[in-house]
């Protein structure tokens, strides 16, 4: 796999799911949220620059479309990129899928801002922050 895509695993567990047997909408959140942890796991220099704590990564939105139901006992994998690298944002591309069979369970976008911690602004991507996102955009599609 590209070194520019981040992968992790984890398996969906009875409390993950809803009273129709299948992951819960809201637990999707969560499972991305795991793949951008483990984005920034795989990045750790880019991990380093961002916990100095000067300078925060922000979620300002996130699109998700929900392809087929994941239930308990299902292996998934996540997958996430860096798709996109504006002045003031910049976007990341994520997918679940079911590991047995390389379903696409869900795909996701999420826009985020650098916040500017003392301002309480959002500031441009820019410097050594810009150098350290450029060569990890990856624009086509996972699939």
């Amino acid at each position: 796999m590209d070194s520019r895509i981040s992968s992790c695993r984890l398996r969906v567990r009875g409390y993950h799911l809803d009273g129709y047997g299948h992951v819960n909408n809201a637990r999707y959140l969560e499972f991305l949220e795991e793949g951008r942890w483990g984005y920034f796991d795989d990045h750790p220099e880019l991990a380093r620059r961002l916990t100095r704590g000067d300078v925060a990564f922000v979620a300002v939105n996130l699109n998700i479309d929900y392809r087929a139901a994941a239930v308990a006992g299902d292996d998934l994998e996540i997958r996430t990129r860096l798709s996109a690298l504006g002045g003031r944002s910049a976007k990341m591309s994520q997918e679940i899928r079911r590991v047995r069979d390389d379903a696409l369970v869900s795909a996701a976008t999420v826009t985020f801002v650098l916040l500017d911690v003392a301002a309480n602004q959002a500031v441009l991507i820019g410097g050594e922050i810009r150098e350290q996102l450029a060569p990890l955009v990856m624009e086509q599609t996972l699939a």
